[in-house]
């Protein structure tokens, strides 16, 4: 089938390649960029550092950036990373030096801009695009022209098929796709360089673990994992790259002299990373059984990785979409109280506010909730001892958000709030305030022959056959940062930081029968898809997960997150008495064991407050619940 252009359109029904042809013995493979803000010369160092590497794979879409693209696409934006410039001025000279192939989800629309970016560096190069089309009533199109709500466009979280095609028909320099899975965009390159067909399912597995954990790129290596790392080593982190075998055998590694920390724990919690049921974490391109992968420190900088195996229904049937929807519109506002009784002003301004909107229109104060930071921002407090108020608070801020049904709530919310400055408690000072329309994104899931995906190429060059895949000296040293901030990338090593010692972590049961902090005795990590929340709980001292086990119950679970349901920071007893009720409506907890790694996964479903594009908390994501979990006390049993 063709589209009106004339490319070849192939729907996402798995196909076997035809005589798959091994490239290489093993691949190496790094992570660029773990989201959409992530650093580009934390990329241009693993490039420069590890010399190995065929692939760097910027990994930047995620349901937020994918929010904010649509929002974009209605004020007439392109639909692609305005980034994609920059990120490639900088790394595409070293990478056709080092004939690194990038791949990145910016979106497809971008490859006439990286054109143009690489002709203005003088280098010829091939950039293929890969993206998703839909029956619209002219036809076929590129997603981009299907309208969902006012402009607004699906998306599909495609597998690898459309990268291997790439690679197959293009050897390009620079593959860029629109919403390809995260895990996808690495498993692309093992199918390609390994020969591997889409039938062996074992080597499938391995390379979706070795892909799973690369897309975060340096959470891997201790960046807002680790909570014990100096600033020095924070400051040299390495983002992780992985060596993958024509057999399925996979190692990831940071770069050698690098900061940061790479061994089984950071593995561990990566592996339960944003996973529901671990017997079936589902992909495009396998579903995958992660509950007897296991994790071997071979050294500093390496690991071992094995055990991942195709769950019993080794693939999905349907594809999982994203589809925009109006959500109404989101106000919020803050303000700074300082000094003596700040908190008490603080929920002086609370009140007002509210009373003052309801004045207008009656009970719309019911979608506004409300946080004090630097007291209770972020819920962490411990169910045992309640929420008592520091003697030494210095300051506070308020922050109220609502999320309404009408555009003229959200500005009513903030002309009120701002009104605090002269109608408010005494002392308040820094008022923010800002409108926005909210999207969420709406999950669906669709037949895999109902989607279409379309690859095509383009060159700096009038004939491919002409291209130059290797820049000469001099454009190799063309950077936008200014020539000597480059080259002392490419000409010197980086400069290693020292040696630093960790503070011992208790490998020892924990005691029994008294009351310490979770922390003591395990470490996790938080993730978030949608609406649902999932957290690990991994024990320092391996054999402790079946004491374990009698704490962590979904009782204990939903307890403990209660208080993220609250609207205020300051619930009245009928206030508590609703969270409550509404935990145990409307809250589910899930809690898997994953043997491999003596662990335990927790999804705990409804808790985000409709997830990151429409959340009306500070910690949209909830990457924090996992503090939250380990500030508890608990006494596990002899």
């Amino acid at each position: 089938m063709e589209n009106q252009d004339g490319h070849e359109l192939h729907d996402c029904v798995m196909k076997l390649r035809e005589n798959p042809q091994r490239q290489r013995e093993k691949v190496f493979i790094g992570c660029g960029a773990g989201f959409g803000g992530d650093r580009p010369l934390a990329a241009l160092k693993l490039l420069q550092r590890v010399k190995e590497l065929n692939y760097l794979v910027l990994e930047c879409l995620a349901e937020r950036t994918l929010a904010e693209r649509y929002r974009e696409m209605l004020q007439g934006g392109d639909g692609f990373d305005s980034r994609i410039s920059d990120w490639m001025r900088l790394l595409l000279p070293l990478a056709m030096e080092r004939r690194t192939c990038i791949i990145t989800n910016m979106g497809a629309g971008a490859q006439e801009n990286v054109i143009k970016t690489a002709s203005s560096l003088g280098l010829n190069i091939t950039v293929a695009v890969a993206y998703e089309v839909g029956l619209t009533k002219s036809g076929l199109q590129p997603f981009a022209a299907k309208s969902c709500i006012k402009g607004g466009v699906v998306s599909t979280y495609l597998g690898a098929a459309p990268i291997v095609q790439c690679l197959e028909r293009y050897q390009p320099d620079v593959i860029i796709t629109s919403r390809v899975a995260d895990a996808a965009l690495f498993l692309g390159p093992m199918v390609y360089e390994l020969g591997w067909n889409w039938d062996e399912l074992e080597q499938l597995a391995q390379g979706t673990l070795a892909g799973h954990l690369l897309e975060c790129g340096c959470q891997l290596t201790g960046g807002d994992t680790h909570r014990d790392l100096s600033f020095s080593q924070l400051l040299n982190l390495s983002l992780p790259f992985a060596e993958v075998s024509f057999d399925g055998k996979v190692y990831v590694g940071k770069a050698d002299g690098s900061g940061g920390i790479l061994d089984t724990s950071t593995c561990a919690e990566q592996l339960l990373y944003e996973v529901g049921n671990p017997a079936a974490y589902i992909t495009p391109d396998v579903i995958l059984d992660v509950r007897d992968v296991s994790f071997q420190s071979l050294s500093s900088c390496r690991v071992l990785c094995t055990g991942a195996k195709p769950s019993m229904e080794s693939r999905p049937n349907k594809l999982l979409q994203l589809v925009p929807k109006d959500r109404g519109w989101k106000g919020w506002g803050e303000i700074s109280y300082g000094g003596y009784g700040s908190v008490k002003r603080a929920k002086a301004a609370e009140f007002l506010v509210r009373a003052w909107v309801d004045e207008i229109f009656p009970g719309i104060s019911k979608h506004i909730l409300s946080y004090i930071i630097g007291l209770d921002s972020l819920k962490i407090t411990s169910t045992d001892k309640g929420n008592p108020l520091s003697n030494d608070i210095q300051d506070v801020r308020l922050r109220m958000d609502g999320r309404f049904k009408q555009e003229q709530h959200a500005v009513l919310f903030c002309k009120e709030f701002t009104a605090l400055y002269t109608n408010g408690p005494a002392g308040g000072g820094g008022i923010s305030t800002g409108v926005r329309e909210e999207i969420i994104l709406k999950k669906e899931v669709v037949d895999r022959h109902d989607i279409f995906w379309c690859t095509k190429v383009k060159s700096t060059t009038s004939a491919m056959s002409n291209i130059v895949r290797t820049p000469n000296a001099e454009q190799v040293k063309t950077n936008p940062l200014g020539d000597s901030v480059f080259s002392s990338y490419i000409r010197k090593e980086e400069r290693c930081c020292p040696e630093f010692s960790f503070p011992p972590v208790c490998v020892s049961p924990a005691p029994p029968g008294q009351l310490i902090p979770l922390y003591k005795v395990v470490h996790s990590r938080a993730g978030d898809k949608g609406n649902d929340l999932n957290f690990s709980i991994i024990p320092h001292f391996p054999p402790d997960i079946e004491r374990l086990k009698t704490v962590i119950t979904p009782e204990w679970v939903k307890v403990v997150v209660s208080t993220l349901m609250d609207s205020s920071s300051f619930p009245d007893s009928d206030s508590i008495d609703r969270r409550n009720e509404l935990v145990n409506e409307h809250v589910k907890v899930e809690i898997y064991e994953v043997k491999g790694i003596h662990s335990l996964n927790i999804v705990v479903r409804n808790i985000l407050d409709g997830g990151v594009n429409c959340s009306r908390r500070i910690d949209r994501h909830g990457k924090t619940i996992s503090d939250l979990v380990l500030s508890q006390q608990v006494a596990l049993p002899p």
